[in-house]
Formats: C-alpha cells, structure tokens, sequence
C-alpha cells in the first residue's frame, strides 16, 4: 500500500497585528508588533505531516502574486509536493487579519480569495500527478463540493479519506459514506450530531451517528484530555502528555497532521492516536500555528 498523502485544503497568509486594545468603530490607534504567517487549515496539516516524515502533495488554490509566490517557495522548503498548488489568475491568496489585544484576545477577518475557486478538476489533476496514494485528509474550508468529490472517490476506489470537519457545517450522508475516518473537536461534535461530549459515554453515542451514517472510524479531539477513540479494534480515551500551554493555535491541525503520517506507516489505531497526542502536545508548548509543529524527532523522543 502506498504511504504517499495527499492533503487538499486551505492557504491563507496571515497578517497579524498587536495591539493594546481593540480600537472602536471610525477609531484609529497605534498597535504593536506585525507579524506575517503561513496559515489555513490544509497549510497547517500539510506542513506537520512533512515534518512528521510523511510523503506529502498539498492541493490548494493560491493567487497569482506575492503572498501566493512566498507560500510556494515555504511549502518547497518544507519538502512538501507543490506541483498540484494552482495559482489562480485572477483571485489573491486568501488573507487572515488577526488582531491581538493585550488580554490575548483576538478578532480575526479571512478573506477566503482563491481558496474559494478550489475546485474538483484541481483535485483530478493532483490525483494523476501524484500517482498511486492510498491515502487523503481534508478539512471544510474549502468548496463543499470538492468535498462530496472526494468521498465518492474514496468510496468508489477504495481509498482512505480522513476529513477533520473545521469549521463545521451540516454534511451530506453521501460525504459520510465516503469517510475511512471523521476527526471532529467537541465542539464541532455536538454541532454534527447533537451530542454534547462530556464523558466516555457521549463521546461513544456520538461516534454511533457517525457510524451509523456510515464513517468506518471515528476519534473526537479532547483537547488536553486527549482523544476518543471509536473502531472495531480499539475503544477508548487515549491521554495526552500533560504539558504547560502557552498558546493552542493550530493543535487540531497538528494532531491532524501527524495522525495521518502514523496511519499512512501502518501504525495501530492506539498508536497512532499516541503520536497525534505527542505531537499536539508539543505544538502548544509554542507559538503560532505551522510554527509550532514538531520535527518526526521530537515527536520520537
């Protein structure tokens, strides 16, 4: 089986600015600190599982300018496939705007730009490029119906798709018949199936409507708790390492990322989740978001 992974997703540049407070409407203030990153969900995923060792394409839709040309040239260095990043002609790259305040406090506008105009022939072509890959993560910061693609792909060429559903949104069952795995928070848990996770016991009823819809394998994220755990071989709360967190930025992302580098190695449900745990546990010991993800040999050691 090919360990190859193909992540389809979100970029965005983000654009963060810090300030005292935030100011008040027709009001202008003096900030801080600027800060330029590389964001979006897919980004963030993509970068982790390359770090954590995996073989990965990213699929995405940037513009045709500066910040699209900058994330390019990071992707590469990351060691992360470019050749199925499709550079729109005429939308720019997706843009977050991120304010700080002194409490930590942030308000956040995205722009989504070319993010939006991901579509399914980018998809196919990836596929093609890539060659033989056994294995997909995407998230819903993308086109819903490059997702629906997806799942019946999936389902009809026997492939594994992991779909870590953030933001969340009201799915089709054709979707969650597509899914090998569904990576919900709590949040996006309860808002999916209208189970409010509290304890092993909703966290379990929960993962029955998604098998139920027909997901082969579900793990709902716990934060510093860890994670729930539902398949046929393993039931369960994996804990997580207890660390002290100085910022969770993207630790959904990094679980993400590096669950799917274990799957794609052959690594058993348990195990796989210990290394997700580890490398999200790491990733909020730090700042930022793709910053913060941990090389395969922290995660090791």
């Amino acid at each position: 089986m090919s360990n190859k992974i193909i992540v389809v997703g979100s970029s965005n540049t983000d654009l963060v600015l810090k300030t005292e407070r935030f100011p008040k409407p027709g009001e202008t203030i003096l900030g801080g600190d600027f800060y330029t990153f590389q964001g979006g969900k897919g980004a963030n995923q993509a970068v982790t599982a390359a770090r954590a060792g995996g073989d990965v394409t990213f699929v995405c839709r940037l513009g045709n300018d500066t910040f699209g040309n900058d994330a390019i040239n990071h992707y590469g260095k990351e060691n992360i496939d470019v050749t199925s990043i499709f550079q729109d002609p005429t939308a720019p790259t997706g843009v977050a705007v991120i304010t700080v305040n002194g409490e930590g406090e942030n308000s956040i506008i995205v722009a989504s730009g070319a993010n939006a105009l991901l579509n399914v022939e980018d998809v196919e072509k990836a596929i093609k490029n890539t060659g033989e890959t056994n294995w997909f993560i995407t998230q819903l910061e993308t086109p819903i119906e490059v997702i629906v693609y997806l799942a019946k792909y999936a389902k009809d060429n026997n492939k594994n798709l992991v779909l870590n559903p953030a933001p969340a949104a009201v799915l089709s069952d054709e979707v969650y018949d597509g899914l090998f795995l569904i990576t919900p928070n709590e949040t996006e848990t309860e808002l999916l199936t209208g189970i409010k996770v509290v304890d092993e016991l909703t966290a379990s009823q929960a993962c029955e409507i998604f098998k139920a819809k027909g997901v082969q394998n579900s793990i709902i994220t716990l934060g510093s708790k860890g994670a729930y755990l539902s398949t046929e071989s393993y039931t369960g709360i994996i804990e997580s390492k207890k660390v002290k967190a100085i910022d969770t930025t993207a630790a959904g992302d990094v679980f993400n990322g590096a669950l799917i580098v274990a799957l794609s190695e052959g690594k058993n449900w348990k195990e796989a989740v210990e290394f997700a745990c580890k490398a999200a546990a790491i990733s909020v010991t730090r700042m930022g978001a793709q910053t913060s993800a941990p090389t395969r040999n922290e995660i090791d050691q």
